[in-house]
Order: C-alpha cells, then sequence, then structure tokens
C-alpha cells in the first residue's frame, strides 16, 4: 500500500514558500489532514580560506529573536542548479567568491512539515568579489579559525542546524581539515 492524497488545497502562497494542507490516507489505514511547507530548496556553503579559516556570518533572524551564526546560504531559484546558486549567495552574502568546490552532500532539515532540502558544499580558494546583500539581510561576515567553529558548536554558541551538519561533514574530510 502507498499513502494516497485525497484532496489537496493551498492555504498559503509566501514570497518564498506555499503552505499546503493535504487529506491523506497513510499506509496503515488511517486517514489524516497534514499541513506542509513546499520550499524550492536552498544552497549553504562552508567557505575556507586558505589559512584553515571558514568565513561565518553573524546574521539577524526575525523568527528566533535576534542574531545567530550560520554558514552563507540561499534559495534555489526556479530550475536553478545547486551550484550556481551556491556561488550566487557565497559572493552576495559574503563578498567571496571561490575557484573550488567540493559537494558535501544534502540535508533535510525539518521533515516532519516541510519538503525543503538544503545542498551543502565547500568553497575554497576564495578571493575578494562584490557583496550584494538583499534589502532583507542584515549580517556581519567574520573569519574563524575551523577550530574555534567547532567550539562554538559544542558551546551552543551556533545552533543552526545546516551550519552544524556543514561544519561536521567538512570536519570529516580525510584531506582537508
Amino acid at each position: 500500500m502507498t499513502t494516497i492524497v485525497n484532496r489537496q488545497e493551498k492555504v498559503y502562497q509566501g514570497r518564498v514558500f506555499t503552505m499546503v494542507r493535504e487529506n491523506v490516507t497513510l499506509d496503515n489505514g488511517v486517514t489524516v489532514d497534514i499541513d506542509t511547507i513546499q520550499h524550492p530548496g536552498a544552497s549553504a556553503i562552508v567557505p575556507m580560506t586558505a589559512a584553515g579559516r571558514v568565513v561565518l556570518i553573524r546574521q539577524y533572524r526575525h523568527a528566533v529573536g535576534g542574531y545567530i551564526w550560520e554558514i552563507p546560504a540561499g534559495t534555489l531559484d526556479p530550475g536553478e542548479d545547486p551550484a550556481v546558486c551556491a556561488a550566487r549567495e557565497l559572493a552576495e552574502e559574503t563578498g567571496y567568491a571561490a575557484a573550488s568546490w567540493r559537494r558535501l552532500g544534502e540535508i533535510t532539515p525539518v521533515p516532519g512539515y516541510s519538503d525543503e532540502r538544503i545542498h551543502l558544499f565547500l568553497a575554497t580558494e576564495l578571493t575578494p568579489a562584490a557583496q550584494h546583500l538583499d534589502a532583507d539581510e542584515v549580517l556581519d561576515v567574520h573569519e574563524i579559525s575551523f577550530g574555534a567553529a567547532l567550539e562554538m558548536i559544542d558551546a551552543g554558541d551556533i545552533q543552526d542546524a545546516k551550519t552544524i551538519c556543514a561544519l561536521l561533514r567538512v570536519r570529516g574530510l580525510p584531506d582537508l581539515v
């Protein structure tokens, strides 16, 4: 048996995501209404300098009520390749471009209510580029030793899931850190 969608209704259409309510019959025979957020996906980048420092941003996030530490990231445009999105967001948010890129995988940050997938990348061989923040982006760019960034995770200073996942994936690369 497979899950059957009996009805689907668009509840809300936002700038970035769509909220949908579906009436579904699950594999176990139970019929239930489920609200989900449909998201186009995103790319997130661990920018690493030649000196082994990671470029982090401290960004205002209204939903959590303040500033948080993150790696640069951004939403995919319709049909956009995640690598293209990553290169765009790296320059826009940090003022860096990268000559070398490495895919770190993909994560599903909140599968209980969203289909969002975040594509993770490592960017190295950084050079200065033009920073072009969106009007709603309030952030500061910081270069921090990779070890200090890992300590920030352990101390609870970095709580953003994509940032934690990406930094830990980089930590696991035998040829880098």
